[in-house]
Protein backbone atom coordinates (compact mmCIF):
# COMPACT_ATOMS: atom_id res chain seq x y z
CA UNK A 1 0.00 0.00 0.00
CA UNK A 2 3.01 2.13 0.91
CA UNK A 3 4.34 1.82 -2.34
CA UNK A 4 1.15 2.17 -4.15
CA UNK A 5 1.07 5.33 -2.35
CA UNK A 6 4.28 6.87 -2.99
CA UNK A 7 3.89 5.70 -6.98
CA UNK A 8 0.59 8.31 -7.04
CA UNK A 9 1.93 10.83 -5.23
CA UNK A 10 5.22 10.77 -7.61
CA UNK A 11 2.68 10.89 -10.61
CA UNK A 12 0.85 13.80 -9.25
CA UNK A 13 4.19 16.02 -8.69
CA UNK A 14 5.20 15.21 -11.93
CA UNK A 15 2.40 16.05 -13.35
CA UNK A 16 1.72 19.82 -11.29
CA UNK A 17 5.61 20.26 -12.31
CA UNK A 18 4.47 19.32 -16.40
CA UNK A 19 1.52 21.93 -15.84
CA UNK A 20 3.57 24.81 -13.77
CA UNK A 21 6.09 24.45 -16.81
CA UNK A 22 3.72 24.94 -19.27
CA UNK A 23 1.78 27.76 -17.69
CA UNK A 24 4.71 29.76 -17.01
CA UNK A 25 6.95 28.37 -19.48
CA UNK A 26 6.27 31.19 -22.22
CA UNK A 27 6.03 34.20 -19.48
CA UNK A 28 9.55 33.52 -18.40
CA UNK A 29 10.39 34.66 -22.43
CA UNK A 30 8.31 38.01 -22.44
CA UNK A 31 8.37 40.71 -20.49
CA UNK A 32 8.21 44.13 -21.39
CA UNK A 33 11.66 45.21 -23.15
CA UNK A 34 13.86 47.58 -20.75
CA UNK A 35 14.68 51.04 -21.69
CA UNK A 36 18.12 51.89 -22.18
CA UNK A 37 18.42 55.21 -23.89
CA UNK A 38 19.25 54.07 -26.78
CA UNK A 39 16.65 55.97 -29.05
CA UNK A 40 13.98 53.38 -28.88
CA UNK A 41 10.98 54.25 -26.98
CA UNK A 42 9.47 50.64 -25.38
CA UNK A 43 6.05 49.59 -24.24
CA UNK A 44 3.98 46.36 -23.62
CA UNK A 45 1.89 43.98 -25.76
CA UNK A 46 -1.48 45.39 -24.63
CA UNK A 47 -0.32 49.12 -25.17
CA UNK A 48 -0.22 48.42 -28.76
CA UNK A 49 -3.03 45.98 -28.82
CA UNK A 50 -1.06 42.42 -29.55
CA UNK A 51 -2.85 39.55 -28.28
CA UNK A 52 0.16 38.03 -26.12
CA UNK A 53 -1.01 34.48 -26.35
CA UNK A 54 0.01 33.35 -29.94
CA UNK A 55 4.08 35.23 -29.21
CA UNK A 56 3.98 33.16 -26.50
CA UNK A 57 3.41 30.10 -27.84
CA UNK A 58 5.82 31.36 -30.39
CA UNK A 59 8.65 32.19 -28.39
CA UNK A 60 8.51 28.59 -26.13
CA UNK A 61 8.88 27.07 -29.50
CA UNK A 62 11.54 28.79 -30.05
CA UNK A 63 13.39 28.16 -27.29
CA UNK A 64 12.63 24.30 -27.79
CA UNK A 65 14.61 24.25 -31.78
CA UNK A 66 11.42 23.95 -33.41
CA UNK A 67 12.45 26.80 -35.79
CA UNK A 68 16.04 25.57 -35.79
CA UNK A 69 18.83 28.14 -34.31
CA UNK A 70 16.88 31.50 -33.64
CA UNK A 71 19.04 34.09 -31.72
CA UNK A 72 16.25 36.55 -31.25
CA UNK A 73 13.31 38.35 -32.00
CA UNK A 74 11.94 41.64 -31.72
CA UNK A 75 8.68 43.45 -32.51
CA UNK A 76 8.31 47.39 -32.90
CA UNK A 77 4.86 48.38 -33.34
CA UNK A 78 3.47 51.76 -33.02
CA UNK A 79 6.58 53.38 -32.57
CA UNK A 80 7.55 51.27 -29.55
CA UNK A 81 10.11 48.27 -28.72
CA UNK A 82 7.08 45.60 -27.22
CA UNK A 83 9.28 42.30 -28.21
CA UNK A 84 12.77 41.36 -27.42
CA UNK A 85 13.41 38.04 -26.60
CA UNK A 86 16.94 36.27 -26.92
CA UNK A 87 18.23 32.83 -27.23
CA UNK A 88 21.41 30.59 -26.41
CA UNK A 89 23.36 29.80 -30.15
CA UNK A 90 26.44 29.87 -31.81
CA UNK A 91 28.27 32.78 -33.14
CA UNK A 92 29.01 33.20 -36.38
CA UNK A 93 33.01 31.09 -37.81
CA UNK A 94 33.52 30.72 -41.29
CA UNK A 95 36.11 27.82 -40.76
CA UNK A 96 33.62 25.80 -38.34
CA UNK A 97 31.46 22.86 -39.04
CA UNK A 98 27.96 24.69 -40.45
CA UNK A 99 30.01 27.77 -39.98
CA UNK A 100 29.11 27.16 -35.63
CA UNK A 101 31.63 28.66 -33.66
CA UNK A 102 31.43 30.00 -29.66
CA UNK A 103 28.48 28.91 -28.00
CA UNK A 104 26.71 31.66 -26.41
CA UNK A 105 23.87 33.52 -24.58
CA UNK A 106 22.53 36.28 -26.94
CA UNK A 107 21.76 39.59 -25.33
CA UNK A 108 20.64 42.99 -26.53
CA UNK A 109 24.36 44.38 -25.97
CA UNK A 110 25.93 41.46 -28.54
CA UNK A 111 26.26 42.67 -31.99
CA UNK A 112 25.29 40.25 -35.11
CA UNK A 113 26.66 39.40 -38.19
CA UNK A 114 23.77 40.22 -40.26
CA UNK A 115 24.95 38.84 -43.57
CA UNK A 116 23.29 39.90 -46.54
CA UNK A 117 21.19 41.81 -45.12
CA UNK A 118 23.97 44.74 -45.19
CA UNK A 119 23.01 44.98 -49.05
CA UNK A 120 19.80 46.81 -47.73
CA UNK A 121 22.07 48.95 -45.39
CA UNK A 122 24.41 49.75 -48.89
CA UNK A 123 21.73 50.91 -50.72
CA UNK A 124 19.96 53.21 -47.80
CA UNK A 125 23.68 54.71 -48.38
CA UNK A 126 23.45 54.66 -51.66
CA UNK A 127 19.85 56.80 -51.18
CA UNK A 128 21.73 59.25 -48.69
CA UNK A 129 24.64 59.68 -51.04
CA UNK A 130 22.39 61.13 -53.91
CA UNK A 131 20.12 63.22 -51.15
CA UNK A 132 23.80 64.44 -50.12
CA UNK A 133 24.24 65.10 -53.83
CA UNK A 134 27.46 63.10 -53.86
CA UNK A 135 25.71 61.11 -56.52
CA UNK A 136 23.83 62.81 -59.44
CA UNK A 137 21.20 59.47 -60.72
CA UNK A 138 20.93 56.08 -59.65
CA UNK A 139 20.48 56.19 -63.88
CA UNK A 140 24.61 57.25 -64.28
CA UNK A 141 26.62 54.74 -65.65
CA UNK A 142 28.72 52.96 -63.23
CA UNK A 143 32.21 53.81 -64.80
CA UNK A 144 31.84 57.49 -63.98
CA UNK A 145 32.51 56.73 -60.54
CA UNK A 146 35.03 53.72 -61.31
CA UNK A 147 38.15 56.10 -62.41
CA UNK A 148 40.69 53.48 -61.90
CA UNK A 149 38.92 50.97 -63.84
CA UNK A 150 38.37 52.85 -67.16
CA UNK A 151 39.96 50.10 -69.02
CA UNK A 152 37.07 47.61 -68.24
CA UNK A 153 34.50 49.88 -69.76
CA UNK A 154 34.22 47.57 -72.66
CA UNK A 155 31.53 45.43 -74.90
CA UNK A 156 28.37 47.09 -73.49
CA UNK A 157 29.44 47.54 -69.85
CA UNK A 158 29.30 51.22 -69.62
CA UNK A 159 25.46 50.36 -69.93
CA UNK A 160 25.35 49.08 -66.33
CA UNK A 161 24.10 51.77 -64.55
CA UNK A 162 23.76 52.06 -60.52
CA UNK A 163 20.67 51.18 -60.38
CA UNK A 164 21.46 48.03 -62.75
CA UNK A 165 23.80 47.01 -59.27
CA UNK A 166 20.80 47.77 -56.83
CA UNK A 167 18.04 45.75 -58.39
CA UNK A 168 20.75 42.65 -58.97
CA UNK A 169 20.15 43.24 -63.30
CA UNK A 170 23.45 44.13 -63.93
CA UNK A 171 23.49 41.50 -66.78
CA UNK A 172 26.85 40.29 -65.58
CA UNK A 173 27.34 36.68 -65.56
CA UNK A 174 27.95 34.68 -61.95
CA UNK A 175 27.32 32.49 -59.77
CA UNK A 176 26.40 32.82 -55.82
CA UNK A 177 23.14 30.76 -55.55
CA UNK A 178 23.96 27.43 -57.51
CA UNK A 179 27.44 26.77 -55.73
CA UNK A 180 27.70 26.15 -51.79
CA UNK A 181 29.20 29.16 -50.24
CA UNK A 182 31.82 26.63 -48.93
CA UNK A 183 33.22 25.71 -52.72
CA UNK A 184 35.93 28.19 -54.83
CA UNK A 185 33.29 27.83 -57.62
CA UNK A 186 31.11 29.69 -56.26
CA UNK A 187 32.30 33.69 -57.89
CA UNK A 188 31.59 35.48 -54.56
CA UNK A 189 34.29 33.01 -52.65
CA UNK A 190 36.62 32.66 -55.31
CA UNK A 191 37.45 36.20 -54.63
CA UNK A 192 39.00 35.76 -51.36
CA UNK A 193 41.01 33.19 -52.90
CA UNK A 194 42.23 33.94 -56.67
CA UNK A 195 41.72 37.82 -56.98
CA UNK A 196 44.10 41.19 -56.24
CA UNK A 197 41.81 43.42 -56.79
CA UNK A 198 37.77 42.19 -56.40
CA UNK A 199 36.85 45.56 -58.41
CA UNK A 200 38.84 44.21 -61.49
CA UNK A 201 37.71 40.30 -61.10
CA UNK A 202 33.94 41.51 -60.72
CA UNK A 203 34.20 43.52 -63.62
CA UNK A 204 36.25 40.93 -66.13
CA UNK A 205 32.98 38.55 -65.92
CA UNK A 206 31.05 38.93 -69.04
CA UNK A 207 28.23 40.17 -69.78
CA UNK A 208 25.54 37.94 -70.34
CA UNK A 209 22.64 40.17 -70.81
CA UNK A 210 21.05 43.58 -71.17
CA UNK A 211 21.69 45.49 -68.40
CA UNK A 212 17.62 45.86 -66.63
CA UNK A 213 16.62 42.58 -68.13
CA UNK A 214 17.17 39.64 -65.51
CA UNK A 215 17.69 39.28 -62.47
CA UNK A 216 21.03 37.33 -61.28
CA UNK A 217 21.64 37.84 -57.04
CA UNK A 218 25.25 39.21 -56.96
CA UNK A 219 27.57 40.41 -54.34
CA UNK A 220 30.21 41.44 -57.00
CA UNK A 221 27.32 43.92 -57.48
CA UNK A 222 27.51 45.43 -54.33
CA UNK A 223 31.16 45.34 -53.47
CA UNK A 224 30.72 47.67 -57.06
CA UNK A 225 28.35 50.03 -54.83
CA UNK A 226 30.90 50.24 -52.21
CA UNK A 227 33.56 50.96 -54.39
CA UNK A 228 31.16 54.00 -56.08
CA UNK A 229 30.26 55.47 -52.61
CA UNK A 230 34.25 55.70 -51.89
CA UNK A 231 34.61 57.51 -54.92
CA UNK A 232 31.52 59.39 -55.00
CA UNK A 233 32.28 61.03 -51.38
CA UNK A 234 35.54 60.19 -50.77
CA UNK A 235 34.74 58.00 -48.02
CA UNK A 236 34.93 54.28 -47.43
CA UNK A 237 31.75 52.93 -46.81
CA UNK A 238 32.02 52.09 -43.51
CA UNK A 239 33.21 55.74 -42.67
CA UNK A 240 30.46 57.17 -44.92
CA UNK A 241 27.43 54.79 -43.31
CA UNK A 242 28.89 55.53 -40.04
CA UNK A 243 29.00 59.57 -40.37
CA UNK A 244 25.04 59.40 -42.26
CA UNK A 245 23.31 56.54 -41.27
CA UNK A 246 24.80 54.87 -38.39
CA UNK A 247 25.46 57.95 -35.46
CA UNK A 248 22.46 59.84 -36.56
CA UNK A 249 20.37 56.92 -35.79
CA UNK A 250 22.55 56.34 -32.52
CA UNK A 251 24.29 53.00 -33.44
CA UNK A 252 27.04 53.06 -31.70
CA UNK A 253 28.76 49.62 -32.38
CA UNK A 254 28.51 49.23 -36.05
CA UNK A 255 31.29 47.16 -37.94
CA UNK A 256 32.34 45.95 -41.19
CA UNK A 257 33.81 43.02 -40.25
CA UNK A 258 35.16 41.97 -44.68
CA UNK A 259 37.30 43.37 -46.25
CA UNK A 260 39.59 42.26 -49.16
CA UNK A 261 43.74 41.94 -49.28
CA UNK A 262 43.95 44.97 -50.79
CA UNK A 263 40.79 46.86 -48.51
CA UNK A 264 38.26 47.07 -50.22
CA UNK A 265 35.20 46.63 -48.24
CA UNK A 266 32.66 43.40 -48.82
CA UNK A 267 29.61 46.10 -49.15
CA UNK A 268 26.88 42.98 -49.67
CA UNK A 269 27.72 41.39 -46.36
CA UNK A 270 29.35 41.32 -42.86
CA UNK A 271 28.07 44.19 -40.99
CA UNK A 272 27.85 43.70 -37.40
CA UNK A 273 24.92 45.18 -35.61
CA UNK A 274 22.83 44.65 -32.34
CA UNK A 275 19.35 43.83 -33.08
CA UNK A 276 17.87 46.29 -31.61
CA UNK A 277 20.26 48.39 -34.42
CA UNK A 278 18.35 46.55 -36.93
CA UNK A 279 15.08 47.65 -35.58
CA UNK A 280 16.18 50.66 -36.03
CA UNK A 281 17.07 50.52 -40.00
CA UNK A 282 13.84 49.00 -40.56
CA UNK A 283 11.68 51.81 -38.45
CA UNK A 284 13.45 54.41 -40.41
CA UNK A 285 12.09 52.56 -43.61
CA UNK A 286 8.37 52.34 -41.37
CA UNK A 287 8.50 56.36 -41.01
CA UNK A 288 8.93 57.29 -44.70
CA UNK A 289 13.24 57.97 -43.82
CA UNK A 290 12.53 58.97 -40.50
CA UNK A 291 14.06 57.97 -36.77
CA UNK A 292 12.92 59.95 -34.09
CA UNK A 293 12.22 63.33 -36.06
CA UNK A 294 14.99 62.99 -38.17
CA UNK A 295 15.33 62.99 -41.85
CA UNK A 296 17.82 59.90 -42.36
CA UNK A 297 16.79 59.40 -46.37
CA UNK A 298 14.76 60.53 -48.84
CA UNK A 299 11.23 59.29 -48.94
CA UNK A 300 11.44 59.05 -52.16
CA UNK A 301 14.20 56.30 -51.47
CA UNK A 302 11.77 54.47 -49.63
CA UNK A 303 9.28 54.52 -52.44
CA UNK A 304 12.11 52.95 -54.59
CA UNK A 305 12.73 50.37 -51.75
CA UNK A 306 9.56 48.98 -52.03
CA UNK A 307 8.53 48.85 -55.19
CA UNK A 308 9.68 46.38 -57.47
CA UNK A 309 11.83 46.60 -59.70
CA UNK A 310 10.66 45.43 -63.86
CA UNK A 311 10.49 41.79 -63.95
CA UNK A 312 12.24 40.72 -60.73
CA UNK A 313 9.42 38.36 -59.72
CA UNK A 314 8.61 35.01 -58.48
CA UNK A 315 12.78 34.59 -56.83
CA UNK A 316 13.04 32.04 -54.60
CA UNK A 317 15.90 32.40 -52.09
CA UNK A 318 17.78 29.40 -51.55
CA UNK A 319 18.44 28.38 -47.40
CA UNK A 320 14.36 29.82 -46.92
CA UNK A 321 11.21 28.82 -46.70
CA UNK A 322 9.50 31.91 -47.20
CA UNK A 323 8.03 31.38 -50.69
CA UNK A 324 8.43 33.38 -53.50
CA UNK A 325 9.78 36.87 -53.32
CA UNK A 326 9.59 40.16 -55.66
CA UNK A 327 12.89 42.53 -55.89
CA UNK A 328 13.88 46.36 -55.48
CA UNK A 329 16.69 48.28 -55.12
CA UNK A 330 18.18 45.91 -52.31
CA UNK A 331 14.65 44.71 -51.00
CA UNK A 332 12.79 42.02 -50.98
CA UNK A 333 9.00 42.02 -51.50
CA UNK A 334 6.20 39.66 -50.16
CA UNK A 335 2.72 39.86 -49.42
CA UNK A 336 0.23 38.34 -47.32
CA UNK A 337 -3.44 37.79 -48.26
CA UNK A 338 -6.01 38.75 -44.97
CA UNK A 339 -9.41 39.31 -45.17
CA UNK A 340 -10.47 42.23 -47.02
CA UNK A 341 -7.12 43.17 -47.77
CA UNK A 342 -3.43 42.13 -48.57
CA UNK A 343 -0.59 42.63 -45.97
CA UNK A 344 2.56 43.92 -48.08
CA UNK A 345 5.72 43.73 -46.36
CA UNK A 346 9.78 44.32 -47.49
CA UNK A 347 12.51 43.18 -45.71
CA UNK A 348 16.49 42.97 -45.33
CA UNK A 349 17.19 39.07 -45.36
CA UNK A 350 20.64 38.06 -44.68
CA UNK A 351 22.28 34.16 -45.03
CA UNK A 352 21.63 32.31 -41.57
CA UNK A 353 18.24 33.77 -40.59
CA UNK A 354 18.80 37.90 -40.57
CA UNK A 355 15.95 40.10 -41.13
CA UNK A 356 14.42 42.77 -40.78
CA UNK A 357 10.85 42.81 -41.79
CA UNK A 358 8.88 46.12 -42.41
CA UNK A 359 4.81 45.74 -42.51
CA UNK A 360 3.86 49.36 -43.19
CA UNK A 361 0.07 49.11 -42.73
CA UNK A 362 0.23 47.44 -39.59
CA UNK A 363 2.85 50.00 -38.31
CA UNK A 364 5.28 47.18 -37.48
CA UNK A 365 9.17 46.32 -37.96
CA UNK A 366 9.98 42.43 -36.90
CA UNK A 367 13.71 41.51 -36.51
CA UNK A 368 14.80 37.99 -36.29
CA UNK A 369 18.72 36.94 -35.84
CA UNK A 370 20.03 33.37 -36.22
CA UNK A 371 22.27 30.89 -36.99
CA UNK A 372 20.65 28.74 -39.86
CA UNK A 373 24.00 28.74 -41.78
CA UNK A 374 23.55 25.13 -43.03
CA UNK A 375 19.75 24.38 -42.30
CA UNK A 376 16.65 26.04 -43.78
CA UNK A 377 15.77 29.33 -42.24
CA UNK A 378 11.74 29.35 -40.96
CA UNK A 379 11.16 32.43 -39.53
CA UNK A 380 8.81 33.46 -42.00
CA UNK A 381 6.92 30.26 -40.50
CA UNK A 382 6.78 31.92 -37.35
CA UNK A 383 5.86 35.40 -39.03
CA UNK A 384 2.40 33.46 -40.65
CA UNK A 385 1.91 31.70 -37.79
CA UNK A 386 2.12 34.09 -34.97
CA UNK A 387 3.13 37.26 -35.32
CA UNK A 388 0.87 38.68 -38.24
CA UNK A 389 -2.56 36.78 -37.06
CA UNK A 390 -1.29 38.33 -33.07
CA UNK A 391 -1.30 41.95 -34.41
CA UNK A 392 -4.99 43.30 -34.32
Amino acid sequence: MKIIFEFTITIILGLSLVLVSCKSGPDRFYHPPEHINDGLDVGSLAEVDIDSTLLKKALRRISRGKYNEVHSMLIFKDNKLVIEAYFPGYKYQWDAPDHHGEWVEWDKGMPHIIMSATKSITSTCIGIAIDKGFIESVHQSIFDYLPEHQNLNTNGKDKITIEHLLTMTSGLEWNEWDVLLSSLDNDLISLNFDCEDPIRCILEHPLVSAPGTSFTYSGGNMILLGEIIKHATNLPIDEFSREYLFEPLGIASSNWSERYENGVIYAGGGINITPRDMVKIGATFLNDGIFNEKRIVSNQWIEKCTTQYSNNINIDIPGHASGSHGYSYSWWLKSYPRPGNEIKMYSALGWGGQEIMVLPQLNTVVVFTGGNYTATVKVFDILEKYILPSIN
